[in-house]
């Protein structure tokens, strides 16, 4: 089979390797939609998780199950799928303990493009698919259906570990996909003022539909200042971090009123030069002791996370496609797509490739 693979730090190209072999349990799914990620980007021209050899890049895909193991129950070949990026090990200490993204280690969860193939292959492989995969409904277009793999998945988890509070407020750090979803998951949650701080115009449009009342640009002053500003110097209930650099918790703290929960969904990848520290603010931070509490997390997988979200689509209460701005056809377009992702140009939302049965 064919795949678009990370060849070496800094250097992406089409591999052959055999089609995977399915364990009992799992299944191999062909994909049908595919979506470029940031991730894939820190990954391969940064070096963010170290070097990799000939390793199949991705981890969004919707796909038809094309082969199940002997001990899979509720999945057969030719259903339509969900395949969430983080798949965990079901049956492992972590788990008990509540955190499954964590599975092996820290972000053990995290498999696909990390230690072993990713989804940008003609076939994958899909590890506990009972607990890994979720069923796509046939009303849901592919557009709307790869945005819950990750982007969903994680700017909810933004929003969930904010402990959003109805008519609570909020500030979204970042208006790309995830931080959107954050924004779209804050309004579900009930919160009241929700401040979205970014400058592209595309994605403040976007933002304002998902929920945003307020819109920041770092480019018009500093973010706290602004946010000070026009919440009379009290700051917000919850800040939602997705995106920024190495000081960006910095402007978090300084937002947050005490007794605010900071929830971060930002990849701080290896892109800082030497800087290899993320540094906090003393008086912000109340010294250490305002109890502002940062919570981070790791995107959650699994089927009952994948199929509570297509719910969400299904019924209306928000629509993931409109953060599909560039949409190519073809598997062959995938290299385009995720070079996209790294140029990022302005009106780039996020690419999805829709792949030709």
């Amino acid at each position: 089979m064919k795949g678009l693979a990370m060849l070496k730090i800094g250097e992406i190209g089409w591999i052959e390797k055999d089609k995977p072999k399915c364990g009992p349990r799992d299944a191999i799914v062909k994909p049908l939609a595919l979506a470029p990620c940031t991730s894939d980007v820190h990954t391969v021209w940064e070096g963010a998780i170290g070097e990799r050899h000939n390793m199949i890049l991705g981890h969004e895909a919707v796909g038809v199950v094309d082969e199940v193991g002997n001990d899979v129950k509720d999945f057969k070949p030719g259903d339509r799928v969900i395949v969430p990026a983080i798949t965990p090990d079901w049956d492992t200490e972590a788990v008990q303990r509540g955190f499954p993204s964590q599975t092996g280690g820290v972000l053990g969860g995290w498999k696909f493009s990390n230690f072993k193939d990713g989804v940008f292959g003609e076939y994958f492989h899909v590890n506990l698919a009972d607990s890994n995969l979720g069923h796509l409904p046939d009303s849901m277009s592919l557009e709307a259906a790869v945005m819950i793999p990750d982007m969903l998945s994680t700017g909810f988890m933004g929003a969930e570990n904010a402990n959003i509070e109805i008519g609570s407020s909020v500030a979204v750090i970042g208006i790309g996909p995830v931080g959107l979803s954050g924004i779209a998951g804050a309004k579900l949650r009930g919160a009241g003022r929700i401040f979205g701080v970014g400058s592209r115009p595309n994605l403040i449009k976007i933002a304002k539909k998902y929920g945003a009342t307020d819109i920041i640009s770092y480019k018009e002053g500093d973010t706290a200042e602004q946010i000070l500003e026009a919440t009379d110097g009290e700051g917000v209930d919850s800040v939602i971090v997705s995106g920024g650099g190495p000081d960006i918790l910095i402007d978090a703290l300084n937002i947050a009123k005490p007794g605010a929960k900071i929830s971060n969904n930002n990849y701080f990848g290896s892109g800082f030069g030497e800087q290899d520290t993320i540094p906090l603010c003393r008086a912000g931070w109340g010294v250490g002791m305002a109890e502002k509490d940062i919570v981070t997390g790791l995107c959650p997988g699994g089927r009952v996370r994948m199929e509570r979200l297509a719910e969400v689509i299904t019924h209306g209460r928000m629509d993931p496609s409109l953060m599909a701005s560039h949409v190519f056809k073809g598997f062959d377009k995938l290299e385009e797509a995720l070079l996209l992702m790294k140029d990022k140009p302005r009106e780039l939302v996020k690419p999805v490739v829709l792949v030709e049965e």
